[in-house]
């Protein structure tokens, strides 16, 4: 593999990074490196700067760029080194590509185009309690009633759901075969009566993940993604899609920068932190583990035209395995450089109407925040014991 880009590869990277300093606003991209939360609004007002560019990895006749993977990697490496990734868009990773791969004519008439407007936000509606890395043993039951599904169930740690429109889940439509062959993939309007979401609230104090309880809610057969009891395919390749961008080499790119030029500020034992001997230890063994993933990510990209359509390629599991070791990582590092300054911990609705002084830089109030809400990388997209398990069988023949 010729690890050097080309002269037309360097000058499309100058031009993602020249499109986002016209377009990307100071004020959301310092939130975004400050860790403060977007309203939904400003999430997809930046959704749709991006959008606008192109959509990296969508063919052309489904209203993407048609660019090539390794375009495709530029392109995410710099909106999340900038950063300006305002959110995980699950239209455009990762629903929309089942619908344009799978589906009929009609859904992707009809679902394609808002997706990319962002006139629908989606969901993801996989896990459930007692099936989450177990996903084959979900329980939601979807019984065929004429021209309708009857949809009975649960789905928890839903991501947005709170925002959402729609969302995209796996259902059991034959109880009597084995797990994974009696599963469809239905697509929901959140709207229908008898759909609940419910908040549950994060260690980090954060409102990202929901309940979404179905109660006898009625879907039409037209929702149906591809043939009935052949979810879990679908599933599969949706999970590969996701587990590539689980890599996430920009955002730890952007947050170990953001750790040095913190070091270089913080004071310690009569020095800057950045001077220290251990501190630049560490940053630099995350960086040789980074660089090491980056390698590795690359060569997947190498490798993405051996792949038949609609399959994707088992290596997506390591990429997703080290991918969220890094991101835990550089969080870790992050708290290291704001040390105890790390530990008071407001909401941004407290700190908006608090009268007390903050404690320490206003800089570190984020911080602690991510680091808890990284724990949970290595559990979402399949736990990082299933890319265990993934990498043994598929790629290793054990």
């Amino acid at each position: 593999m010729d690890l050097a880009f080309t002269e037309e590869e360097r000058a499309f990277r100058e031009d993602v990074r020249q499109y986002l300093r016209s377009n990307v606003s100071p004020e959301t991209r310092r939130k975004l490196v400050d860790g403060v939360p977007l309203s939904k609004d400003e999430m997809v007002a930046g959704a749709r700067i991006l959008n606008k560019k192109g959509i990296p990895y969508w063919p052309k006749e489904y209203g993407g760029a048609g660019w090539t993977p390794l375009q495709h990697y530029i392109f995410e490496e710099e909106v999340r080194k900038f950063p300006a990734r305002t959110m995980y868009d699950y239209g455009i990773s990762l629903v929309g590509p089942v619908i344009y791969t799978f589906g009929n004519q009609a859904q992707k008439d009809y679902y394609l185009p808002r997706i990319i407007g962002l006139d629908d936000w989606w969901c993801q509606g996989f896990s459930e309690p007692g099936a989450g890395s177990d996903l084959a043993s979900l329980r939601t039951r979807a019984v065929r009633n004429g021209d309708h599904y009857i949809v009975s169930g649960q789905k928890t740690w839903t991501s947005s759901a709170q925002y959402a429109d729609w969302i995209f889940c796996l259902v059991r439509t034959n109880a009597s075969s084995k797990k994974q062959e009696g599963i469809s993939f239905l697509l929901i309007d959140l709207k229908s009566p008898g759909v609940t979401v419910r908040p549950i609230e994060l260690i980090n104090g954060a409102h990202d993940v929901n309940d979404v309880f179905f109660d006898d809610v009625r879907v039409p057969i037209e929702n149906l993604v591809g043939e009935e009891n052949k979810g879990w395919d679908y599933a599969k390749f949706l999970l590969g899609n996701e587990r590539f961008s689980g890599a996430c080499v920009g955002s730890s790119k952007e947050r170990i920068q953001y750790a040095k030029h913190l070091a270089a500020r913080t004071r310690s034992d009569g020095g800057r932190l950045i001077d220290q001997a251990a501190f630049r230890e560490k940053v630099a063994a995350i960086e040789v583990q980074l660089k090491a993933l980056e390698m590795t990510q690359l060569r997947v990209i190498a490798n993405a035209s051996k792949h038949e359509k609609g399959t994707q390629d088992p290596a997506s599991s390591i990429l997703k395995l080290k991918g969220s070791q890094m991101e835990q990582a550089t969080a870790e590092l992050l708290v290291d450089v704001v040390g105890p300054y790390a530990l008071p911990y407001l909401s941004e609705e407290e700190r908006r109407i608090s009268n007390e002084s903050p404690i320490g830089p206003d800089l570190a109030a984020a911080i602690a925040p991510a680091y808890f809400g990284s724990r949970a990388v290595s559990i979402y997209s399949g736990s990082n014991e299933i890319q265990k398990n993934i990498i043994a069988k598929a790629i290793l023949g054990l």
